[in-house]
């Protein structure tokens, strides 16, 4: 009986170290944003110092969260644009990936970049850094804890997952549009494409709002039963927009968009860590958290093309 007594006590406490709290986490959001948008990153424009130093940040943390790099044993996916008179501008998307085995993926999105101190996105504000808390820092903080969540919830999920820090998003989507042409996996395979872009500003008389939800016909029996948690969103039709998860739409791909609006210090270089409220972008991710799960209730999603 002692040995009996043992072995469940031994059972239970190796059962309490493995599972983890996977549910985000307001002080890692915080942390993220404060790093991304520090100025020693300089607004993390495109081909600076910043920008390299945002990208190795998430390359980073894809490794210490334990997503497998997705592009022959690396987490880059380098790709040169042009914009304007500006030939050449070198770049890079970040891709982490959880192999469940399944046949069908869902890709997670956000860009890290941002205008730097305005050099290439011909800004009212040439000479000041653009820190871009909420655009993007927000979304990449929002990337990693859905990232920490479906890699450490202990469940092995009937899709895989492909988490993507788009670079050269500022200057025209470029990133994504990257991607799209050269998949590192079949588009046909991917479920939906979830893009997070400014998603640290929650103002309770809005919400947050959800874009794409006409893009799949399912997406209104997904929604059905979501529970907000004090979080209050609304949807929209539309999958088109200024941000990544236009690139998948028009390639075919269902997706969400969410986004808490516009603000007085959007492309500002006011647009600083401490305005980012955390608590909320945290209840924010737990809708996510909500809707991913309910969609990977359906084999396939049915995209809904639109005008």
């Amino acid at each position: 009986m002692k040995q009996i007594a043992i072995l469940i006590i031994w059972l239970a406490a190796a059962g309490a170290a493995t599972a983890q709290d996977t549910t985000p986490s307001p002080e890692r959001i915080r942390a993220t944003v404060g790093f991304l948008a520090s100025d020693k990153l300089k607004g993390r424009g495109t081909e600076t110092k910043g920008g390299e130093k945002a990208a190795k940040y998430v390359e980073k943390q894809f490794r210490s969260i334990g997503l497998k790099p997705a592009i022959g044993g690396q987490y880059f996916q380098h790709f040169v644009f042009a914009r304007g008179n500006h030939y050449n501008l070198r770049s890079k998307n970040v891709i982490g990936f959880i192999d469940n085995g399944a046949a069908r993926t869902v890709i997670i999105g956000a860009h890290y970049d941002h205008l730097g101190h305005g050099e290439l996105f011909n800004g009212r504000y040439p000479n000041e850094i653009h820190n871009g808390a909420d655009d993007n820092a927000s979304g990449v903080a929002g990337l990693l804890e859905l990232a920490r969540h479906y890699q450490d919830n202990g469940v092995k999920e009937p899709f895989n997952f492909l988490f993507i820090a788009f670079g050269g998003e500022e200057l025209g989507l470029h990133g994504s549009k990257y991607y799209t042409r050269y998949p590192i996996d079949s588009l046909g395979k991917a479920h939906f494409m979830l893009n997070m872009d400014m998603i640290g500003r929650y103002d309770p008389k809005r919400g947050v709002g959800i874009g794409g939800y006409g893009t799949a016909d399912e997406w209104p029996a997904i929604f059905k039963g979501v529970q907000d948690g004090g979080i209050k969103f609304f949807t929209d039709g539309s999958g088109k927009g200024g941000s990544d998860h236009h690139s998948f739409f028009i390639a075919g791909v269902p997706v969400l968009f969410l986004h808490t609006g516009g603000h007085d210090d959007y492309h500002k270089p006011t647009d600083d860590t401490p305005k980012v409220d955390a608590d909320a972008e945290a209840g924010i991710l737990k809708i996510a958290i909500q809707l991913i799960d309910n969609s990977m209730k359906y084999n396939r999603l049915t995209y809904v093309k639109q005008d």
